[in-house]
């Protein structure tokens, strides 16, 4: 099942409403009050929108970004002698200037312009204006702007910039912004308590923040961010298909962990978890054939792991209802995919019940 963004896109005004309100601010000084009074209670109702072109409806590379990872600048680093700027971890992969191909002498940090990124980040998608209120003596006159944070709006833009990085191996920078919308939403959850909304945007972010820890090798702080995923989705309910899924594959991680660490009770005891999760998904979505696989991958997890702890009859069993489950699965002509992924996970489980005929047959 593709993960998709836990937050929800608010809704901005098209370019044609922007380019009114610029030819409306124009007119204001020649215009009759009652057109006047008009003007301003539509600008007070207009949602925010970034002057920089950051939407996060919009991905596009802004003035501020870097060039290589199409991200935010994290780490700003200027090359000499051409001063053509990138994160730092970007341009230390080059020996020439990728913009402009210039031998690169050496790297200088640029803390002047960090410090505007780093501005921009704090104040991007905070600015709200108020309200119409109706009064006439407040209806003459520019409405005022108050900062709010608009968390949906800020977290989408943060995790926007941390999958970019993230996935140009920009690490730092990933988890930097991810931080940033966890320590938002963390702010949220202590004002208005812990709803479904916010519990499911913090368990989406602190699992991405393990996936950080762990491309970076710090296993530790991996686990550490997965299990408080878990905590954090546990108390959602499971009926949700996406806060289900990323519950399983936060298990599934820390269980993943636990085993490349030598701690196989441990990791069976998450693959298990994980599987109950997936178990109680299929059981109301059984029309589902990406949540059938889930719980074919789940099953080939915990026999691996029965495996590895000497229980092979156990882990026998697992395999077999792993194939037993992909084998009955019917999937139609449109979802190629899934038909990929299917015998793909068909293969590895009936390999690992020949290996294991195979093996007995040896010591007869």
């Amino acid at each position: 099942m593709k993960p998709v963004c836990p937050f929800v896109k608010a809704a901005r005004p098209d370019d044609n409403t922007c380019k009114k309100s610029s030819e409306n601010s124009v007119k204001h000084q020649v215009e009759p009050d009652n057109k006047l009074k008009k003007e301003v209670n539509d600008s007070a109702s207009t949602s925010p929108k970034c002057p920089f072109g950051y939407d996060s409806q919009t991905f596009k590379i802004g003035p501020l970004s870097c060039m290589v990872c199409q991200a935010l600048l994290f780490d700003s680093s200027k090359c000499v002698p051409c001063s053509h700027i990138f994160c730092k971890a970007c341009i230390s992969r080059f020996s020439d200037c990728p913009l402009c191909g210039a031998d690169i002498a050496k790297i200088e940090p640029d803390a002047e312009l960090q410090g505007v990124v780093d501005r921009f980040i704090e104040g991007h998608a905070r600015i709200k204006r108020t309200a119409s209120s109706g009064k006439q003596e407040e209806e003459t006159e520019s409405k005022p702007v108050i900062y709010e944070d608009v968390s949906l709006e800020r977290g989408s833009f943060l995790v926007q910039q941390a999958m970019r990085a993230f996935r140009a191996q920009n690490l730092e920078s990933a988890k930097s912004r991810l931080s940033i919308c966890a320590e938002d939403i963390r702010g949220q959850l202590g004002k208005v308590g812990n709803t479904s909304e916010l519990c499911s945007q913090l368990g989406a972010v602190l699992g991405m923040l393990g996936d950080c820890c762990r491309a970076m090798g710090d296993a530790s702080s991996a686990v550490a961010y997965f299990e408080e995923s878990v905590e954090f989705l546990s108390k959602l309910p499971k009926d949700d298909l996406e806060i289900a899924h990323t519950l399983s594959v936060s298990l599934n991680k820390i269980g993943d962990l636990k085993y490349y660490d030598g701690n196989l009770q441990a990791a069976r005891s998450y693959y298990f978890q994980s599987l109950n999760v997936r178990r109680d998904v299929i059981k109301h979505t059984s029309n589902v054939p990406a949540q059938a696989l889930d719980v074919a991958v789940s099953l080939a997890k915990v026999a691996d792991a029965d495996r590895n702890l000497g229980d092979e009859k156990l882990a026998t069993d697992g395999f077999q209802e792993a194939i037993d489950l992909l084998e009955s699965l019917a999937l139609n002509s449109e979802a190629s995919s899934l038909e990929q992924r299917r015998q793909s996970v068909l293969e590895f489980l009936r390999g690992q019940l020949s290996d294991k005929q195979e093996h007995a047959e040896s010591t007869i």
